[in-house]
């Protein structure tokens, strides 16, 4: 079992469950969407994010992310780590059909991925956090050189960067942004960006 000091913030049951299994921590569910009328449980998001941090682990469709950013507004960002999981295709075993957009969910991701994800979030598995890159941090004036952002082509060059990190395609740039700081130092993020630049022309 991986000890996690913060709370982590999942969509479902089914995710909360395959948690569960190997985490031993707080792990609240936001049954979907309605954490937007819940008022009781986003009270409870709140006191949670200030007494022990939150982490939010949902799925890396539409839906998840219009969660994520739900939460995002509600809670002071110094309490709030982001995690990601990797777009993978498939649907999970107790499913008759994919979801809308034929992506694995939490639940469907390993235990690998899922302790991976926390991981590159920051949170504090066991007693200890990997920290953010030590180096010049990278600006959103950086993602605008290289076109990550600010160009016709920058969502496409944020797609494949995401790729390349193993990381949702979904990503805003101030996303991108942040986890960029806490993976990479400024020398690889600049290799990585010049790469994807030569692969991906200017539209």
């Amino acid at each position: 079992m991986y000890r996690v000091k913060e709370t982590i913030i999942v969509e479902g049951t089914y995710d909360k469950i395959k948690l569960s299994g190997f985490i031993d921590g707080i792990i609240l569910t936001t049954g979907g969407f309605a954490v937007f009328k819940n008022g009781a449980l986003r009270e409870s998001i709140k006191e949670l994010a200030e007494r022990t941090g939150i982490v939010i682990l949902t799925d890396s469709d539409a839906a998840g992310f219009k969660i994520r950013n739900f939460i995002k507004q509600s809670v002071p960002e110094k309490y709030i780590k982001h995690a990601y999981i990797p777009d993978i295709s498939g649907k999970e075993k107790r499913k008759r059909e994919p979801g809308k957009e034929g992506l694995l969910g939490v639940e469907g991701m390993s235990e690998e991925i899922i302790i991976d994800a926390l991981k590159k979030a920051g949170c504090t598995i066991d007693g200890s956090s990997a920290a953010p890159k030590a180096d010049r941090a990278v600006t959103k004036a950086d993602l605008m050189k290289y076109g990550l952002a600010g160009s016709g082509s920058s969502a496409e060059k944020r797609r494949a960067f995401a790729h390349k990190l193993k990381l949702p395609a979904r990503l805003s740039s101030n996303m991108l942004l942040d986890i960029i700081n806490r993976l990479l130092t400024f020398e690889e993020f600049k290799r990585l960006a010049e790469e994807i630049s030569e692969q991906t022309p200017e539209i």
